[in-house]
């Protein structure tokens, strides 16, 4: 199993303050590969059937990857005018449709393009704005977007710097939303007519089910705690109002917290009864067991830099995505790259 090679000996974290930073980047690193380089701000990995398709945040470019580590634009998204944190962001794949979420003139949106052609001549087709008027910034736009078991589309929309928005139902920042896959509002959402699923959101990234349904989402936290929060329709995660475990009625606590140093989790996996939350500050890739999810372990610990996505493709290996040319790491030569490695 996947998981069994990412385990064996490394550093346990503590959920209440931030972990000594380990110098080994822990095992299963002699068997990853670099199956390509040289990308551009990627921030989003997604699989057509077998192909891997990647997003480049500030070219808003959609990737194919081919045998080898070839790589070929799909097509560029137009319209994206990203600065900052802003741009061509998460990207998810459903029934011959990929979804993307951007940041336009008029604010962050989620579109559907046709995917026409093979693999290896993949190309963009007609597009349909889904949802669009998404409030942005140049920083706080969260950006993941996720198909959940039930079919649903799900995104996550930061406070775009609008900190009291995140407790605003009539505003979508700082939420997690809920739609059918034409961007309408399903008929059992919370909060009737609302896209809204959860609230009190500072900046979410990364979005995961577990094999019974549990919703995790990963959460980048202000200066004290990052958060791993499990998901449930209606509920209220505190932000501004509190950040981290706070134990106060009316707001759901994160299942585990950590240091921002160590942490600014964004994209996040489930394999092998583990949940993998790729950080970008943390420079590492923390396996969480959700049988207890309150513990966490660490791999990889500035192997690679800042790791922005974390998949697991059709064959059971674990994909990697480096974010060190977004303006905040320190590009090694060959970077950003895409990380596998194998599963066991």
């Amino acid at each position: 199993m996947l998981v069994s090679m990412l385990m064996g000996s490394g550093c346990a974290a503590n959920p209440q303050a931030g972990a000594a930073r380990p110098s080994s980047s822990g095992p299963g690193k002699s068997s990853a590969t670099v199956v390509a380089r040289g990308l551009d701000a990627p921030w989003s990995i997604a699989f057509f059937g077998q192909v891997p398709l990647i997003s480049e945040r500030d070219s808003a470019r959609i990737i194919e990857l081919g045998a080898g580590g070839a790589t070929r634009v799909v097509g560029t998204v137009d319209g994206v005018a990203g600065a900052g944190e802003g741009g061509l962001l998460g990207i998810a794949v459903r029934q011959g449709w990929l979804y993307a979420y951007s940041t336009g003139e008029d604010g962050n949106r989620i579109q559907r393009f046709d995917l026409d052609g093979k693999p290896g001549g993949l190309r963009l087709g007609a597009s349909r704005t889904i949802v669009e008027g998404l409030p942005s910034a140049s920083y706080h736009n969260g950006g993941r977007i996720a198909f959940g078991p039930d079919g649903m589309l799900y995104a996550t929309v930061g406070d775009a710097g609008d900190r009291d928005s995140a407790q605003d139902l009539g505003s979508l920042a700082g939420k997690i939303l809920r739609m059918t896959p034409e961007g309408r509002v399903p008929g059992d959402n919370p909060f009737p007519g609302s896209l809204v699923y959860s609230y009190g959101h500072r900046n979410p990234q990364g979005l995961a089910w577990a094999e019974d349904g549990t919703l995790y989402a990963s959460e980048f936290g202000q200066d004290t705690w990052d958060e791993l929060n499990v998901i449930r329709a209606g509920a209220n995660y505190g932000w501004p109002r509190v950040e981290g475990i706070s134990g106060r009625s009316g707001f759901t606590d994160p299942v585990q917290q950590w240091s921002p140093e160590d942490a600014s989790p964004s994209g996040i996996t489930i394999a092998g009864g583990a949940l993998l939350l790729a950080n970008l500050r943390g420079e590492r890739l923390r396996q969480v067991p959700l049988a207890d999810p309150s513990t966490s372990t660490e791999r990889f610990t500035e192997a690679y830099g800042r790791l922005r996505d974390v998949e697991v493709a059709p064959d059971g290996s674990l994909w990697l995505l480096t974010n060190n040319t977004d303006g905040r790491g320190e590009p090694a030569p060959d970077d950003d790259r895409v990380i596998r490695i194998p599963s066991t």
